[in-house]
C-alpha cells in the first residue's frame, strides 16, 4: 500500500483521526488537475503534492515572467522564460517522487476542456479571468466533476466549491460575466503578494476534504477573505435549477471579448506611425506604472480623463495604451465620444504586447 519513504513522509497523516491510512489511500488514489500555474495555482500545486494526491494535472501555457515571482513561490529568477506547467512539474517531482505529475502545456479551451476533465476526479481553478471560469464551471458541469474556486482582487480574495455532489455551480451564482474592462485584473490593479497563497492554501484545503470525505465543504457557499483587517464573511446560495448547461461555448464571445475594437491598432501598426508629427500617444495608466516604463506622450490617467479631455482638442491623431489595452480601450472609446473627426486608436494588448513584439523587457 505505502512504502517505507512513504510513510515516513505522510507520517502526520496517518496518526490523524480523521485521515489515517484508509484517508491517505484515498488521497493517493485521488487525480486533481489545476488550472493554472500563477499566484493561486503555486500554494495549491505545493500543498497537494506534499499531502500525496496520486495524480495532479497542470494546465497553463504562460512562461514564468519576472513579475511573477512577488507571489508565485514556486519559481525563481532562473526558472524566467520556462513554461510554468512544465517548470512547475520539475520542481513538484523534487518535492514528492511518489506521485504522478502531468503538465498539460496549453491553453484551457472548449475544445480540449472535457478531454482534460474526463481524466480527473476534481478540477481546481486558479485562473484569473472570466472566460476561463465559466469554462471551467461548463466542463466541470457537463463531465460532473467538482469544482473548487478561488479568486483575488487586491487584498481580497475569495473560495467556494462548485458542483459538489451535483450542487450548486458557478453560474447560479454569478449567471453572466460583468461587462468587460469593468473589473481589470491583477496586472493592471495589483494584488497582495501573500493573498493567492492565503486563498490557494483555502482551495488545496477543500480538495483533501473532498478527497478524504471529512468536514464541511464549501458547497453552496462563498467564503470571502480581507488581508488587511482578516475579516471574513461567508454568504450562502442555491443551486438554480432552471440553469441547463448543454455544451461548451465561445467563452471569449460570452465575456465580450471576441469582437476587436474597431479603434485598436497593433504594436508593429503603431511603430510605423509613431515617427508621425501629428501623433500623439496618451498614456492612461497610474503614475507608479508610468515611472516604471513608458514609451513616451502624454500622461492622462484614466480617471482624470474626463476632466482633462480639453487637453487633447489640438491634437489630430490620438494613440492611448495602458498595460494590456483594457482602460486604454475605455479612454479611446471616450475620446472618440468628444471628438469624433479624430484619427484615435488603442495600442491593442497594451504595453505587454508592445514588449512581446519588440522583446523588450
Amino acid at each position: 500500500m505505502f512504502s517505507t519513504a512513504e510513510k515516513k513522509h505522510y507520517q502526520r497523516h496517518f496518526i490523524l483521526d480523521k485521515i489515517g491510512i484508509l484517508g491517505q489511500q484515498k488521497i493517493k488514489d485521488t487525480k486533481v488537475l489545476v488550472i493554472g500555474a500563477g499566484g493561486l495555482g503555486c500554494p495549491i500545486l505545493q500543498y497537494l503534492t506534499a499531502a500525496g494526491i496520486g495524480t495532479i494535472g497542470i494546465v497553463d501555457n504562460d512562461n514564468v515572467s519576472q513579475s511573477n515571482l512577488q507571489r508565485q513561490v514556486l519559481f525563481s529568477y532562473d526558472d524566467i522564460g520556462k513554461p510554468k506547467a512544465a517548470c512547475a512539474r520539475e520542481k513538484l517531482s523534487k518535492l514528492n517522487p511518489h506521485i504522478t505529475i502531468e503538465a498539460h502545456v496549453c491553453f484551457l479551451t472548449s475544445k480540449n476542456a472535457i478531454g482534460l476533465f474526463q481524466q480527473y476526479d476534481i478540477i481546481v481553478d486558479g485562473s484569473d479571468n472570466f472566460q476561463t471560469r465559466y469554462l471551467s464551471n461548463d466542463a466541470a458541469v457537463l463531465t460532473e466533476k467538482p469544482l473548487v474556486f478561488g479568486a483575488v482582487f487586491r487584498f481580497e480574495g475569495q473560495v467556494s466549491v462548485f458542483n459538489y455532489q451535483n450542487g450548486p455551480t458557478y453560474r447560479c451564482l454569478f449567471p453572466n460575466p460583468p461587462a468587460p474592462s469593468s473589473i481589470p485584473n491583477c496586472s493592471e490593479i495589483g494584488v497582495l503578494g501573500v493573498l493567492p497563497g492565503i486563498i490557494g492554501c483555502y482551495q488545496a484545503n477543500e480538495v483533501l476534504k473532498i478527497a478524504c470525505n471529512i468536514g464541511e465543504v464549501l458547497s453552496g457557499k462563498l467564503l470571502s477573505i480581507n488581508s488587511l483587517n482578516l475579516q471574513q464573511n461567508r454568504v450562502n446560495f442555491t443551486k438554480n435549477n432552471t440553469l441547463q448547461i448543454e455544451k461548451l461555448i465561445d467563452y471569449d464571445l460570452f465575456c465580450g471579448l471576441s469582437k476587436k475594437n474597431k479603434l485598436d491598432i497593433s504594436p508593429e501598426e503603431l511603430k510605423q506611425l509613431i515617427a508621425q508629427k501629428d501623433l500623439c500617444l496618451v498614456d492612461v495608466r497610474k503614475r507608479m506604472e508610468r515611472e516604471h516604463f513608458h514609451i513616451g506622450g502624454l500622461h492622462i490617467p484614466l480617471h482624470e480623463l474626463t476632466q482633462r479631455i480639453h487637453e487633447l482638442k489640438n491634437k489630430e491623431t490620438l494613440i492611448f495604451y495602458c498595460k494590456v489595452g483594457q482602460r486604454s480601450s475605455i479612454a479611446a472609446d471616450l475620446a472618440k465620444e468628444t471628438f469624433p473627426q479624430k484619427n484615435i486608436q488603442n495600442l491593442a494588448g497594451g504595453l505587454d504586447a508592445w514588449c512581446s513584439a519588440f522583446e523588450l523587457s
